[in-house]
């Protein structure tokens, strides 16, 4: 009786919400959430609620500038160590957009363990802007290399934690954002008073400056003056802005 191989995993990019544009310019690829450590195959929710909302509100946002956007399904749901399982499969998404749509530019918008997985792979060619929402970050280890940055030069970077999250401390995307910011003047990060990790409490503040960035870096739409003021300020104020009751209600100036 013949062996049966293993079928080999792979990852793959979800069908983009609502119709896709007819000419395609730019592709956020939006990375859900995952484990440290497992080597199960992700189940169909993996692309949690946070991830699926954001897509959302981005294509609408983006569809006359010709945006798609992508949900990437991981071949693990964890990240695994050395292997950095999200983070590779985050790298074979960007090379697929290329493949698929040749060249344009690409964000990568992660959420929680899908956070890290945008910041390491921000590098990709293709890559000109990374969203970190509530990133999952390992404890400081003087032992271990730390979290690198040096990949994040030359995009744009916007890194949104809430005070109160007991999942991944956000004093580790404060630190990570500062030594990022020492080599890349475009980094910010928003503070999200009282809020957890799931970033529920204020849900449409948070998605109104993921697309007010998201489209100022892929379609360099004018920017909110909060994001422009984050920008501009040095460490420690524009890596801890607070993001403000109400924001998207009125971005432009």
């Amino acid at each position: 009786m013949a062996q049966q191989s293993t079928p080999v995993r792979t990852a793959r990019l979800g069908r983009a919400p609502g119709p896709e544009p007819t000419a395609v310019s730019g592709v956020v690829l939006l990375l859900p959430g995952g484990e440290e450590v497992s080597e199960r195959r992700p189940s169909p929710m993996m692309a949690n609620a946070a991830v699926r909302a954001l897509g959302r509100r981005l294509a609408r946002a983006g569809r006359e500038d010709g945006l798609a956007t992508h949900v990437v399904h991981y071949r693990y749901r964890g990240w695994n160590g050395s292997e950095a399982h999200l983070a590779r499969d985050a790298a074979w998404a960007a090379d697929e957009v290329v493949r698929r749509y040749g060249d344009v530019s690409v964000c990568l918008a992660g959420v929680g363990m899908g956070g890290r997985a945008a910041l390491h792979a921000g590098g990709h060619e293709a890559v000109n802007s990374v969203v970190a929402l509530a990133p999952w970050l390992p404890e400081e280890d003087v032992a271990a290399p730390p979290e690198p940055v040096k990949q994040l030069a030359g995009r744009r970077v916007l890194v949104v934690h809430g005070t109160h999250d007991e999942r991944t401390d956000p004093e580790l995307s404060f630190r990570l954002a500062a030594r990022a910011k020492k080599a890349n003047r475009d980094v910010c990060r928003f503070e999200v008073h009282a809020d957890g990790h799931g970033l529920r409490q204020y849900r449409e503040e948070v998605l109104a400056l993921a697309e007010d960035f998201v489209m100022g870096a892929l379609f360099g739409r004018p920017l909110s003056r909060p994001v422009e003021d984050a920008l501009a300020a040095p460490p420690p104020l524009g890596l801890r802005m607070p993001l403000a009751s109400g924001f998207g209600r009125s971005l432009r100036r």
